[in-house]
């Protein structure tokens, strides 16, 4: 299962997929999908399988993960060449100078973002704004108006690694990891008799206010919705009141905004089948889609299953591979008992 899943997660991390630009891995989810549901569609730009057919009296639940990621948008090219951007999404710009990115036009080019060297500024920190930022491609503007305008999307140019222990790092694991787990669910189900139908939904537009699940969970009009997402491992220096366990499992949302009836079963299915698991208790809001979910037509009934994940909304965010493979199984395990609520 290590393997297969280190494979699928970089398949799933090596496409771009900037929030309103993720045709590229939009395409390779499709693809993923195929295999295990009965019907696959691209819409509005999410992706959508389903599985099983909807009935009277039988719940119909929807799993989703979004498949966009941070980024940034072209605004402009400079007479010298250099590249303005804006941000898509929530960046941490202490982070940005001389990351490697790659911008998307008519064909990709690999750039740099600019930065000032040690040797050349008084040695007072100065944290970049989004619009001070510039990317260096080494074109001239006359050269990178061939391939580049306005508009075009811009991802960061980070690979993907093994670490020791079972954990990856990688671009876009916010939240390609829950993809996967969805995509190992699914593996676990597929040629079982569910007591409910299933669509899978994967997202676009997350980054930018949960966009894509809004328009899709009214299309689909769901009666349980399970939004999973990453959500923060504690790593050196962090509150760990505020962060999970690297590790320790998937973490089962409780919050005002959900559904208490899912959210117990998902505890219910956790302990159960001994799948390690945390609380992760909310005092409002998710901030995932769940919370579009949960006010969706007439409301659905919504729960959260989160990934813990370090460094997030950076070019190289790290999971544990044994908690995307266990929210899988959670996932899996709810399905076998899901009961309307």
């Amino acid at each position: 299962m290590t393997v297969y899943l280190t494979e699928l997660l970089e398949q799933l991390t090596c496409p771009p997929g900037v929030s309103g630009n993720e045709t590229p891995i939009a395409q390779k989810a499709k693809s993923l999908l195929v295999p295990l549901c009965d019907s696959v569609e691209i819409s509005q730009g999410n992706v959508i399988g389903t599985l099983g057919k909807r009935k009277a009296g039988k719940p119909h639940v929807l799993l989703d993960a979004h498949m966009d990621q941070i980024g940034f948008l072209v605004t402009a090219i400079t007479e010298d060449g250099f590249v303005r951007v804006g941000n898509t999404g929530g960046l941490d710009l202490r982070l940005m100078p001389a990351q490697r990115v790659m911008l998307h036009g008519t064909k990709d080019i690999p750039g740099v973002i600019c930065c000032v060297p040690p040797h050349l500024h008084n040695g007072t920190e100065h944290v970049f704004s989004i619009t001070e930022l510039a990317i260096d491609t080494g074109y001239t503007k006359e050269q990178l108006k061939q391939w580049i305008a306005p508009g075009d999307s811009v991802s960061f140019d980070t690979p993907f690694h093994t670490l020791t222990d079972g954990k990856v790092t990688g671009p876009s694991l916010d939240d390609r990891c829950g993809m996967a787990a969805i995509l190992l669910a699914m593996k676990q189900v597929q040629n079982e008799t569910l007591p409910c139908s299933v669509s899978l939904l994967f997202s676009t537009q997350e980054e930018l206010g949960e966009r894509g699940a809004t328009i899709a969970a009214y299309t689909i009009d769901p009666d349980i919705a399970l939004a999973v997402d990453v959500t923060f491992a504690l790593g050196h220096g962090d509150n760990p009141v505020k962060c999970g366990k690297l590790g320790g499992g998937p973490m089962i949302g409780i919050s005002p905004s959900l559904s208490p009836a899912v959210s117990n079963l998902l505890i219910t299915a956790a302990k159960e089948e001994s799948i390690p698991w945390q609380p992760e208790v909310m005092s409002g809001i998710t901030g995932t889609n769940a919370d579009c979910f949960s006010v969706t037509r007439g409301g659905v009934c919504a729960g959260t299953v989160s990934i813990p994940l370090r460094y997030m909304h950076t070019p190289s965010e790290l999971i544990q591979l044994s908690d995307v493979e266990q929210t899988g199984q959670l996932l899996a395990a709810y399905l076998r008992r899901c009961v309307s609520c």
